[in-house]
């Protein structure tokens, strides 16, 4: 994918996950995303980073990244479970 979708996938992304946080009617809205998105990409990390006891390892890529900070620890496992199956 050219760098433009990226850029567009992270530009759209944000803001629809602000939105969605703002309505479910939690306070502290840019704090809570900035936080999933950082618990998203530090378990991406752990997971590469436990690769050596655990032999399963996630290639750190654009898609990895932006689906770990966009979909939080969740994502991470969806790509873990599809990684197993596929």
């Amino acid at each position: 994918m050219t760098d433009t979708i990226w850029i567009t996938v992270l530009l759209c992304g944000i803001p629809v996950m602000l939105l969605l946080r703002r309505l479910s009617g939690k306070g502290h809205t840019i704090r809570s995303v900035l936080l999933y998105m950082f618990f998203g990409i530090a378990a991406l990390i752990a997971v590469n980073l436990c690769s050596g006891f655990t032999g399963v390892a996630m290639p750190v890529s654009r898609l990895t990244l932006t689906c770990s900070a966009l979909l939080g620890i969740p994502g991470v496992t969806a790509m873990l479970l599809l990684q197993m199956f596929f």
